[in-house]
């Protein structure tokens, strides 16, 4: 799945929008509306997962494109559990 066209979706149809998930299909392009609501849905337990300490985060090698990937990542998990 396009991860910025996915994230970009949500933040355009947020849980009010009809057809949400038929929506943020259309924009990623290559998924159902099914897909894509149970893609969410793995996030969201993920993003428990992690907050609840279950998953332990993992030690990166230090370089500038692992610490943008990093940022990147906590900018999601940040974005999702406003969502929630």
């Amino acid at each position: 799945m396009q991860n910025k066209q996915f994230e970009k979706a949500l933040a355009l149809y947020d849980k009010d929008t009809p057809d949400r998930w038929k929506n943020i299909a259309k924009v990623v392009g290559d998924k159902s509306a099914e897909e894509v609501k149970k893609h969410y849905e793995i996030l969201l337990e993920d993003l428990r997962r992690i907050e609840s300490g279950s998953v332990p985060i993992p030690k990166y090698k230090s370089t500038a494109s692992s610490n943008n990937i990093i940022d990147e990542e906590h900018r999601l998990l940040k974005y999702l559990n406003q969502k929630l």
